[in-house]
């Protein structure tokens, strides 16, 4: 039986300009599961994102991702890094098993989800297993890749191959593991901090209200890490970054945070983003540029962010593991 492994991710421009981000913000903030209104207020919705937004931000967005372009591989670091973790799947899974066919996509962007599924639909794959490479499960992220799987079965194919979706790992003691080397390693070279930060990417609140289990992923992640560290409550913190819009997101902010550590007199600290399985915008612009002026100005003296799991040995090898679970 020929089975088919796809990785996702949640995309990536095509370049650092300013029509290829409209393209991408156009596509990414168009998905009601990242921006989810009742129906009265989809129109002002529509508005407000092409009228405004994609006539303002597409430009910032094009100067943001042109300070990280080429700084992992080339091209853009999330989508190269994600081809070098397929690669590292592959390279494992081959060792153990026999007829397997690999693919991976991005939700917005390219190469698309829906354009390699129909690659491994197109090579008779009986079973597909879908990872999503976001360690803990939200609709803004993982169900919108399963609208995606859903719809490319619905609307092209009456033969229907058996779909594994992974939903979530975050629970995973390989993954907390990884995360804990990462840590240790950092620390060899830099350090023990005097707060380390255990950052996440921000939803709104009003998603969590609703029955979104993100916000409890993250917090159980955020312990799991301290726990396999031996790290005391008074050790680390925990916050949200990337906040988008008026409304109320999740708290506490990875930059109040640093502000009020800085001014309270705290000298040193670092940062572990647990949910990005790849460096990307978020965190090799967002925390490791922005948050760390935030820290220095306020009055910090050293930052330091550590970095993703990317294509560590030991990430491969649990992801590797995870799809195992599922042949």
């Amino acid at each position: 039986m020929k089975i088919g492994i796809l990785l996702t991710n949640i995309g990536t421009p095509d370049a650092p300009t300013k029509a290829s981000l409209k393209r991408y913000l156009s596509e990414f903030l168009s998905d009601s599961r990242v921006v989810s209104f009742p129906i009265k207020f989809k129109f002002i919705w529509w508005l407000v994102l092409n009228v405004v937004i994609l006539n303002t931000r597409p430009k910032k967005s094009a100067k943001n991702y042109a300070k990280i372009w080429d700084r992992i591989g080339i091209g853009s670091p999330l989508l190269s890094i994600t081809k070098l973790q397929l690669q590292g799947v592959k390279k494992t899974l081959l060792e153990r098993h026999e007829n397997l066919v690999f693919e991976m996509g991005m939700r917005y962007g390219n190469p698309s989800i829906s354009s390699v599924l129909n690659k491994l639909l197109n090579q008779d794959c009986e079973k597909i297993i879908v990872l999503p490479l976001y360690p803990q499960y939200s609709n803004t992220t993982t169900l919108s890749t399963l609208d995606v799987i859903n719809q490319v079965l619905n609307d092209s194919w009456t033969k229907k191959p058996e779909i594994i979706f992974i939903e979530y790992y975050c629970y995973n003691d390989d993954y907390i593991q990884s995360l804990a080397n990462t840590v240790l390693e950092h620390q060899i070279k830099h350090g023990k901090p005097n707060k380390l930060i255990i950052s996440f990417h921000g939803i709104p609140q009003r998603y969590i209200d609703s029955g979104d289990i993100y916000y409890d992923h993250c917090v159980d992640t955020a312990k799991l890490l301290a726990k396999k560290l031996d790290l005391n409550k008074s050790d680390y913190l925990f916050s949200f970054q990337s906040i988008f819009g008026r409304e109320p997101w999740t708290k506490p902010q990875t930059k109040e945070r640093l502000e009020t550590l800085a001014c309270d007199g705290v000298e040193h600290i670092q940062i572990i983003c647990p949910g990005f399985s790849s460096d990307c915008l978020e965190t090799l612009e967002e925390i490791e540029c922005e948050n760390r002026n935030y820290f220095i100005q306020s009055g910090g003296l050293k930052f330091s962010y550590i970095p993703a799991l990317n294509y560590r040995d030991d990430h491969i090898k649990m992801l590797s593991n995870l799809i195992s679970n599922y042949l």
